[in-house]
């Protein structure tokens, strides 16, 4: 998904309330009321570096020139003036440390509930269609576009300082000459103008910016995903062309909006100067009447940067808040079927102290199956004819069923759909006699266990991918390594099961990434394991010891995807699927007496 339209599709940026939306200060709002004593903290610690620490610099640096030149009507001496610099410099470090324990704090937390939300609303989905769009895509919203609204919200308090520090210039400005005031203060007034309407082309460019990046992490995303095929087809100078052509695109919108953002600072700080010298040309006569001193000068001086940043400040920050109602319209995207405030519901996110035990549920007498009916099984792909449809099952306790077909006849969508990893369109699924309303929910250890063709592992310790947050002292884990063929290879592992086995489990082959699944669905114990061409990297032997073993250890109930000959023998049933429907069912022998696609499939003259 890397060009024209998409599932990621947005409204118009800082769209409000419209279909249910919040408007953004209203998510604003409840991301406050999170940590409200965390947000009071830093409110008041950027107000005191902002607002108050640059008064006491000003009036400092006013003093020290006054008392040079004899103004000073009260002095504390040039060894005063520079201790009391001295001192505010250690109490502003003192307080930038602070400042920056809570800001990150805060900030931080504000990340985590979003994405805890986003995680939480994902995986409540159906497993095949987690996020809208392609996964790469979803990691970029979940990573940048949640940086960018904490981001915000951390940083919106720094105007408040500056705030405070603006109306005590001016008033001390205008206390000292209000023309020269005047004179200063009205061309800013007018560039800051100028630059406010200049909001919308801030938001053009960082809105292409983002969208480029996106591009660029959604197409690498894929990219990883497909390697296989890539070198399948020997696509890689048409991969690394298309690579290179997102890139330049995304440095092409980086450079505008970073150009573009430079040339408005470059405004304000020329601003500062040309006011530097409105001043000093205004100031000259007052400095020879002696109505005007060389400290109003430097205080003069001091405040225009003080009043510039303050203007530059509230571009940038409505911009920002432009962009983070930008950032929620694009997270809004991963949450179609929950409610508008689902994004910042408050709930705990566990930052310090002890993370909460993973429940464990064990296996209870309602669990038990003794038969699975399916009815009717329909799922279709969008816009397409793709899919199964119709297709009836029944599994009996203990039973080992085989569904076998050619690519792309609907074996690993039929799983999906019975699973609830796709929403069925229609047809019924029994269990011991009873509907089951949520396959999604209700397909879950311990009555159900499921492995997918590409096994899902993670870089940790070999031990926590078969556990999965299962407390080790009330499962068999060594049973399910046994089970699962897998106590010879885990010899041979440096660290055995304290072995860290890398992204995707990069550390093992194939075949002990298929068997590590298979230990991790086993030491779950449950009534119905789901395979969908688990032995597929398999050498012979290993695949017959695994199939024997499992069959071995009393009455497990299995539905397996597989075109493997050790399978099919294996196999009490078989279903045959061809183009999304049943094209005939029964045992190994009576199949290849009389299907001719059983035939075909096992004397391999299609592909499956």
């Amino acid at each position: 998904m890397t060009s024209g339209s998409s599932a990621f599709d947005l409204p118009a940026a800082g769209a409000e309330a419209q279909g249910g939306r919040l408007k953004t200060w209203q998510y604003v709002l409840q991301l406050i009321r999170f940590r409200p004593w965390l947000y009071l903290a830093l409110g008041i610690l950027e107000t005191l570096f902002f607002g108050v620490f640059p008064q006491i610099v000003g009036w400092i640096t006013y003093s020290f020139f006054n008392t040079l030149t004899g103004d000073a009507p009260v002095s504390l001496g040039i060894g005063g003036l520079i201790v009391l610099l001295v001192v505010t410099a250690i109490v502003r470090v003192a307080a930038i440390f602070a400042d920056v324990a809570v800001y990150f704090t805060f900030q931080y937390n504000i990340a985590a509930l979003l994405r805890k939300n986003l995680f939480e609303h994902v995986l409540k989905r159906p497993g095949a269609q987690a996020v809208p769009g392609s996964p790469g895509e979803a990691i970029s919203r979940f990573r940048d576009d949640v940086n960018e609204i904490a981001g915000f919200m951390a940083e919106s308090l720094i105007l408040t300082g500056f705030t405070l520090a603006s109306i005590i210039a001016i008033v001390v400005m205008l206390s000292i000459d209000a023309r020269i005031t005047l004179v200063v203060l009205i061309p800013l007034a007018v560039v800051t103008a100028v630059v406010s309407l200049a909001t919308q082309k801030i938001e053009k460019y960082r809105e292409a910016s983002r969208k480029a990046v996106g591009d660029v992490t959604d197409f690498v995303g894929e990219m990883f995903g497909a390697v296989q095929s890539v070198q399948v087809a020997t696509a890689e100078e048409r991969l690394v062309g298309r690579l290179r052509t997102l890139n330049e695109a995304r440095r092409q919108t980086g450079v505008k909006d970073r150009l573009f953002t430079e040339l408005l600072g470059s405004v304000f700080r020329n601003t500062v100067t040309l006011g530097t010298g409105v001043i000093l040309l205004l100031s000259a006569q007052g400095m020879r009447a002696g109505t005007f001193t060389v400290g109003d000068f430097a205080l003069f001086v001091y405040y225009l940067g003080v009043l510039t940043g303050f203007t530059t400040l509230i571009g940038e920050r409505w911009a920002w808040y432009k962009q983070a109602g930008v950032s929620v319209d694009r997270l809004l995207v991963l949450l179609p079927d929950a409610p508008p405030e689902a994004l910042t519901k408050h709930s705990q996110v566990y930052m310090r102290g002890e993370l909460p035990e993973v429940p464990y549920t064990p296996k209870t007498v309602q669990d038990r199956l003794e038969a699975l009916d399916v009815a009717g099984l329909t799922y279709l792909y969008p816009d397409s004819e793709r899919g199964v449809q119709e297709v009836d099952l029944h599994l009996e306790r203990g039973s080992f069923t085989v569904i076998t077909g050619r690519i792309g006849s609907g074996k690993t969508t039929l799983l999906r759909a019975l699973l609830g990893l796709l929403p069925k369109d229609a047809g019924e699924i029994r269990w011991n006699g009873q509907a089951v309303e949520d396959p999604a929910t209700f397909f879950v250890p311990p009555r159900s266990a499921y492995t997918a063709q590409v096994p899902l592992l993670f870089s940790e310790p070999l031990r926590d991918n078969i556990l999965m947050g299962l407390p080790e002292d009330r499962v068999d884990l060594q049973g399910a390594i046994w089970q699962a063929a897998m106590e010879q290879d885990l010899a041979e592992l440096d660290r055995g099961l304290d072995t860290v086995i890398g992204a995707k489990g990069v550390k093992l082959s194939g075949g002990q990434r298929q068997r590590t699944a298979a230990a991790r669905m086993f030491v779950r114990d449950p009534e119905l394991l789901v395979f969908d061409d688990l032995s597929s990297a398999l050498d012979v032997d290993t695949e017959r010891i695994l199939w024997e073993r499992l069959v071995g250890t009393g009455t497990p109930t299995c539905l397996v995807v597989s075109h493997r000959r050790p399978a099919l023998r294996r196999a009490d049933w078989i279903i045959v699927l061809k183009d999304g429907r049943v094209e005939a069912e029964g045992k190994l022998e009576d199949l290849i007496e009389t299907c001719e696609e059983m035939q075909r499939l096992w004397r391999g003259e299609v592909e499956n």
